[in-house]
């Protein structure tokens, strides 16, 4: 199971953002490998990667990593090995228990597994550490006998409403798709990839069939679009919006599903919802849109998280100085306005 984000094709996506990538593999390894800048110098990123199939190839890909860091004088590599946590889809255990967690296939402890090979946890996570997957490998009944009841007999019933769903890969189609972004950032506390940004990955990933464009229709009118992002085994639950004006149709709900089940009759094997909060956490800014993605049965994954591999170390010191000094005025400054602010609500 290699995250799209590992993928050559996603390399060349990011090639057409101006993005300096390199490519590494070996017996067992792989990995793609992001120039990021910072005001103090370049790292290598590793979205969900490096993959490799054991302990011993993980350990290759970090040398591999190291020495290329060396070569671009970049200060740190920073990793986010998803390799340390596949799941084992177990079926009957999803549908008995979908909020378990699944088994660690590296080793029994991530941690102290990526502390012993001199790594240092990252600030803070890039990609989410926490995602949920669905077993594609489950009939078609027992994909939907796994769902909320209510996201179920909607989908069954959508048609009587004169709902109706197509695919595309052409990128031409994209639009679509924005424009309902654009409504929804337009109306609620959201931040969207930028159209440049999803244009780019359209025009890369669509034709190769690496991306596929979802629409829901209303007596032919679009009302809603999603856009996943497919490996050979993985679709990936991307980006989506939908029409506020249609809001009372839910047609999201079906829209899902119908990915769902259009991965499961293209032989892939997992639909990954994407990054999760913690079901103990009900405050998180994620928890509404988490308990969407759960409500459609699977089970949740948790990754080592961000990592990082210092190489120059001394100024990988200094960005942790830097980073903490930033943190400390940011504080510090956030205290004065709300202090400033109780005092003209006072004198009000």
């Amino acid at each position: 199971m290699i995250p799209i984000l590992q993928t050559p094709l996603w390399a060349q996506f990011q090639r057409t953002l101006g993005k300096r990538v390199h490519e590494g593999s070996g017996a067992g390894w792989q990995f793609v490998a992001i120039e990021e800048k910072t005001s103090l110098g370049t790292y290598l990123y590793v979205p969900y990667g490096p993959c490799a199939t054991d302990a011993h190839g993980f350990s290759e890909a970090l040398t591999a990593l190291r020495t290329l860091a060396q070569e671009h004088h970049c200060h740190y590599v920073r990793i986010e090995p998803v390799s340390a946590a596949l799941p084992t889809p177990d079926p009957a255990r999803q549908q008995s228990d979908p909020g378990s967690h699944t088994s660690n296939t590296m080793t029994d402890s991530p941690a102290a597994h990526l502390h012993a090979a001199g790594l240092v946890r990252a600030p803070k996570d890039i990609q989410p550490h926490l995602s949920w997957l669905v077993d594609l490998t489950l009939s078609r009944e027992e994909l939907l006998a796994g769902m909320r009841s209510t996201s179920r007999n909607l989908f069954r019933n959508i048609h009587k409403k004169g709902v109706t769903f197509t695919s595309s890969t052409d990128p031409a189609d994209l639009p679509i798709l924005l424009g309902f972004l654009h409504d929804v950032a337009g109306r609620a506390d959201f931040t969207a990839q930028t159209d440049a940004y999803l244009g780019a990955a359209a025009a890369t990933l669509m034709p190769a069939g690496a991306a596929k464009l979802f629409i829901a229709h209303l007596d032919g009118k679009p009302i809603a679009a999603a856009l996943s992002y497919d490996t050979a085994d993985t679709r990936v639950y991307a980006h989506a919006a939908a029409s506020d004006a249609h809001r009372k149709l839910n047609a999201g709900i079906p829209l899902l599903v119908t990915m769902m089940l259009d991965a499961k009759n293209s032989g892939m094997k997992f639909f990954d919802m994407w990054g999760v909060s913690p079901e103990d956490e009900p405050e998180h800014p994620w928890a509404g849109f988490s308990r969407f993605k759960r409500s459609f049965g699977g089970a949740e994954v948790l990754y080592p998280g961000t990592w990082d591999l210092p190489v120059n170390k001394g100024m990988y010191r200094a960005y942790g100085l830097a980073r903490m000094v930033r943190t400390n005025v940011r504080t510090i400054l956030g205290a004065v306005r709300t202090a400033a602010h109780r005092r003209r609500a006072a004198r009000d």
